[in-house]
């Protein structure tokens, strides 16, 4: 997630910002996390770009500079929100896709809506270890323990990318009283508890129409 509260730089936003190779290199990157689990290499990134009329470095900086994807000094992708390419303590599974692992738990709630299919979303609180688990389809949303919630919290200067600033610090809780414990523990943190349906719309709004591909031109959105 972007920030804690607010959809100033929403990724379906900043998605839509982008050129069209970029865009259809964000879009090729989200599919293969749906079919594998796990981003193409970069010379797949590269011959995409390329495809499409793009400079494969050009292309790579904008998608950094718009934070939809974010790369390691390696130039390995280490986020393509909402997916998390390594182990996190959100996983995502729907039927007859792979294990996948969500950066926060906003993009884990948005996933059910960006992929247009339930998902079940388990996730371990932080400090505990205690598990959350919610059964999300779109708009609705099963949760269990019945009174978790979410913590949107952030962390270091707004300019860095959602992976350093925010995503560590978005997590299921058992409780709003649970959360708000963790945070007292963490004075660098700003944030808030969010409701179970408030989070939920937060995840939708960001992520909802994410995987929608972009619109030639001349023709009027669906």
């Amino acid at each position: 997630m972007t920030q804690p509260t607010g959809p100033d730089l929403n990724k379906c936003c900043a998605a839509g910002g982008l050129t069209r190779p970029a865009r259809q290199v964000h879009l090729a990157v989200l599919a293969a996390f749906t079919v594998a689990g796990q981003p193409p290499p970069r010379d797949g990134l590269e011959r995409i770009a390329r495809a499409h009329g793009g400079d494969p470095g050009a292309v790579l900086a904008e998608l950094a500079a718009a934070d939809v994807i974010a790369f390691g000094a390696g130039g390995e992708i280490r986020a393509a929100y909402p997916f998390s390419p390594v182990p996190s303590p959100i996983q995502v599974r729907w039927a007859g896709g792979p294990l996948t692992y969500a950066m926060c738990a906003i993009d884990a709630l948005g996933m059910s809506a960006m992929l247009g299919r339930p998902v079940i979303i388990t996730a371990a609180e932080p400090g505990t270890g205690y598990l959350i688990t919610v059964h999300a389809d779109g708009g609705r949303a099963r949760w269990e323990p019945r009174a978790a919630v979410v913590f949107a919290g952030a962390a270091g200067e707004p300019g860095c990318p959602s992976a350093d600033r925010s995503c560590g610090y978005i997590n299921f809780f058992t409780s709003a009283r649970a959360a708000r414990a963790w945070a007292r523990h963490r004075p660098e943190v700003t944030g808030t508890v969010l409701s179970r349906q408030g989070a939920l719309h937060c995840g939708i709004a960001e992520f909802g129409t994410l995987m929608q591909a972009p619109q030639p031109a001349g023709l009027p959105p669906r």
